[in-house]
């Protein structure tokens, strides 16, 4: 690594001044909002809404210190990184206490959930989850492919497919897909980045069981995406893809009964 003159230093420093300055006003933001929560829960879910808002800005300002650093003093920023990485946890944490954290369930087990959030329209919901996704993206593109921290980001974008579904009223999918409802729109690109984001949550885990933990239980995860995404289909009443993504399941379980048969059997083992 080439050294690092004191001019280069001085720049650094004054560039990140004002990031630096952000950080701290959002950070005693979350304080306030948390305090608030705590000493009125009623209307908790608007609350942490601008939690999640404000975790989303904060990941952005670390990954700006971050690409200034390698813009000026030639290397990555690995800890305001790492707390960019941290922030967005929390931005998906906070999400989850609104709207849960399941996986493949029927939406009659956490529609209550969602009752606070009525008022919050479908548009107000699909640009709050793009934004999340941004900030996903961003943050994988600044620490770059290879990094330690590859496979961590297959936990990070399964909550995040986890709570982009759960935000979304199913039960009122049928009504908001009409093309004369006002929510058309945010409803259709909501449901159509909910399925890729299922999907591709379900090929994430499979190719970290392969090619990193050989953990079953990321291989169950991702059957369990594959599942939650067959369900969105049938709710739809997508026949057709709900079928597809049947077969595909049965054979990822086919193959996770084979690998449990092989773990256990020490003859098959050693084959």
């Amino acid at each position: 690594m080439a050294r690092i003159s004191n001019e280069e230093r001085y720049l650094y420093l004054k560039k990140i001044e004002g990031c630096r300055e952000t950080i701290d006003d959002i950070l005693q933001q979350e304080k306030m909002i948390l305090a608030a929560i705590q000493k009125e829960p009623e209307n908790a879910a608007y609350k942490r809404i601008a939690l999640v808002d404000e975790m989303l800005d904060l990941s952005s300002h670390y990954i700006i210190i971050s690409n200034i650093s390698q813009s000026v003093l030639k290397n990555r920023n690995e800890d305001a990184l790492n707390d960019g990485r941290k922030a967005l946890y929390k931005g998906i944490i906070y999400l989850e206490e609104i709207v849960g954290n399941l996986v493949d369930a029927p939406f009659s087990e956490y529609e209550d959930k969602l009752a606070e959030l009525e008022p919050i329209n479908a548009a107000r919901r699909y640009l709050l989850i793009r934004k999340m996704g941004l900030s996903i993206d961003l943050l994988e593109n600044a620490y770059g492919d290879n990094t330690k921290w590859r496979w961590s980001f297959v936990d990070m974008e399964g909550r995040y497919a986890a709570v982009a579904k759960n935000i979304l009223d199913l039960k009122k999918v049928a009504v908001n897909t009409d093309p004369r409802s006002p929510d058309y729109e945010p409803t259709v690109y909501h449901l159509r980045l909910v399925k890729q984001l299922m999907a591709q949550a379900a090929d994430r885990y499979r190719e970290m069981y392969e090619l990193s933990t050989n953990r079953i239980d990321d291989f169950k995860m991702g059957i369990h995406f594959l599942d939650a995404l067959r369900r969105i289909h049938m709710i739809l009443g997508d026949r057709g893809e709900a079928d597809l993504i049947k077969r595909k399941s049965d054979i990822w379980s086919a193959k996770l009964e084979a690998d449990l048969r092989r773990k256990d059997d020490p003859v098959l083992k050693k084959a």
